[in-house]
C-alpha cells in the first residue's frame, strides 16, 4: 500500500508515523512544500514548543476550541493530551507542565520534539521529501484506484491513500474545492489589537494579572491577563477574544470599540474604595502609591486621564474626578484600529467544512481514500498547546485509519 501525506507539520508527521507503525509493509511518503519540515513546531512557544496542555478531560478540553469543539469530542476520547504526553515521553522526550497548564519539553527546546519525530520517520522507513509544491490532485477512477499528486516540477506521485495535512494553504483549499469540497473562507485567529491611545502609548511591557475585556458591538467579553505592547494590547485575554471573535472582527475590518476593566472589580465597589481613601487618607499623595494592585505607571496614567494633578492629595479629589477615575479603572474605552500577529502564532479560522469529514477516521465524505487533519480543516483553538493537540489527535487517528481501512 502506498500512502502520500501532503504537509510536513505536526499532523502529517503523526499520521505518517502511526500508519507506518501499524502497516510496516506500507510505503509512506511525506511531501512538504517548504525547504524544511515541522516549521511551526520549531518556532512555537518562543522556540520551546508548547506541545500540548494539561487538560485531561475531553469535555473540558473542547471548550478551548471556538471552531471544532463538537467534532473533536469523540476523537479526544480516543487520543488527547495525556496520550500525547505519553507518546513523546515513551520515546525519550521528558515533558514538564508549567503553572498555566502548558506542556513543554524539559529541555525547553523545540528541537527535542522535532528530532523525536524525525527519528521516528527514519525508524519506520518513511520518506520525507521537501520542496514538493502540489499543483494538481487527480482522484481515483473505477479503472485506477490510485490518487495522482502532481507537483510543480512535473513530478507525479501515486498512492492508494492520500492525506492532506497542509495547514493554512490557499492553493490546497482551491484544489480540494475544485474536487467538490466546500471551503469556509479563511480568516486570521489569535492576534493582538492595534490601539493608539495616550493612556497606554508609553507603557509597553506593563501587564495586569486579571482584566475584563468587553466588546459591546460584537457582544463578546472575556477575562484574563492583559499586556500593553508598543502597538496596543495583547496577552491571553486579548488572544482569547481574537479567537472567539475571529470572523466577526474580520467582518468589521478590525475596527471596533473595547472596554477594559483593568482590575476586574465592579464600578460601585471601586467608587466606595476611592471615597474611603478620600476620607481616611486625605493627606496622602494620590500619585505616590498605586491602588488595586495596579502597576505604578498604569495607575499614574489613569489618574492623568481622570484629570488628577500630580501634586493632589486624596482630599483634593472632587466628585467628578473620583467618578472619572472609577470609570477609567473599570471601563476604559479604547478604539481598535487593526490587528498584529502574536509572535509565532499564525492560526487561521476557516478551511474544509467539518460536516464533510468523518471524525471517526478523519476521512473525507466527498472523495474516496482521502484523509485530512490539522489546520486544513475549519478547526482552531486558543493559545496554550490546543492547536497542536488537535493536530496530534487528527494525525494519530487518520494514520490509524489509513493503515486499517
Amino acid at each position: 500500500m502506498r500512502v502520500i501525506i501532503v504537509g510536513g507539520g505536526a499532523a502529517g508527521f503523526f499520521a505518517a508515523i502511526r500508519c507506518a507503525e501499524l502497516r510496516p509493509d506500507a510505503k509512506v511518503t511525506i511531501l512538504e512544500r517548504g525547504k524544511d519540515v515541522l516549521g511551526k513546531v520549531k518556532i512555537s512557544g518562543g522556540g520551546r514548543c508548547n506541545v500540548t496542555h494539561a487538560c485531561y478531560v475531553p469535555r473540558e478540553l473542547i471548550k478551548f476550541y471556538p471552531r471544532g469543539a463538537k467534532e473533536l469530542l469523540g476523537p479526544f476520547n480516543r487520543f488527547a493530551c495525556g496520550d500525547t504526553q505519553g507518546w513523546f515521553e515513551d520515546r525519550g522526550v521528558p515533558l514538564k507542565i508549567e503553572e498555566d497548564g502548558r506542556i513543554f519539553p524539559v529541555s525547553d527546546r523545540s528541537s527535542s520534539i522535532m528530532n523525536c519525530l524525525i527519528e521516528a520517520t527514519r525508524q519506520h522507513g518513511i520518506q520525507v521529501l521537501t520542496q514538493k509544491n502540489v499543483t494538481q490532485l487527480i482522484p481515483p477512477t473505477s479503472d485506477d484506484g490510485s490518487w495522482k499528486i502532481q507537483c510543480q516540477k512535473g513530478e507525479v506521485f501515486e498512492a492508494e491513500k492520500l492525506m492532506m495535512a497542509s495547514g493554512s494553504n490557499n492553493r490546497i483549499w482551491q484544489l480540494l474545492g475544485q474536487l467538490g469540497h466546500k471551503i469556509v473562507s479563511p480568516t486570521p485567529s489569535l492576534f493582538t489589537f492595534n490601539i493608539k491611545d495616550p493612556r497606554i502609548q508609553d507603557l509597553p511591557g506593563v501587564s495586569v494579572p486579571l482584566a475584563e475585556i468587553n466588546l459591546p458591538t460584537l457582544k463578546l467579553k472575556t477575562d484574563g491577563p492583559l499586556l500593553i505592547t508598543h502597538w496596543g494590547l495583547s496577552g491571553p485575554a486579548i488572544l482569547k477574544l481574537s479567537a472567539w471573535g475571529a470572523r466577526a472582527m474580520a467582518e468589521c475590518r478590525y475596527t471596533f470599540e473595547i472596554r477594559v476593566n483593568w482590575i476586574a472589580e465592579h464600578q460601585d465597589t471601586v467608587l466606595a474604595a476611592l471615597n474611603s481613601n478620600k476620607r481616611h487618607h486625605s493627606k496622602k499623595k494620590v500619585f505616590k502609591k498605586p491602588e488595586f494592585g495596579l502597576p505604578n505607571r498604569l495607575w499614574q496614567s489613569l489618574l492623568r486621564a481622570s484629570g488628577v494633578s500630580m501634586q493632589a492629595n486624596w482630599a483634593d479629589l472632587n466628585k467628578k474626578q473620583i467618578q472619572h477615575l472609577a470609570q477609567q479603572l473599570t471601563a476604559s474605552q479604547f478604539q481598535v484600529t487593526g490587528k498584529s500577529t502574536n509572535k509565532e502564532e499564525f492560526v487561521t479560522a476557516g478551511g474544509i467544512q467539518l460536516k464533510e469529514i468523518n471524525f471517526k477516521t478523519f476521512s473525507s465524505k466527498v472523495l474516496p481514500n482521502l484523509y485530512m487533519a490539522g489546520e486544513v480543516l475549519n478547526i482552531d483553538a486558543l493559545t496554550g498547546g490546543f492547536n497542536f493537540q488537535a493536530a496530534w489527535t487528527g494525525g494519530w487517528i487518520a494514520g490509524e485509519s489509513m493503515a486499517q481501512d
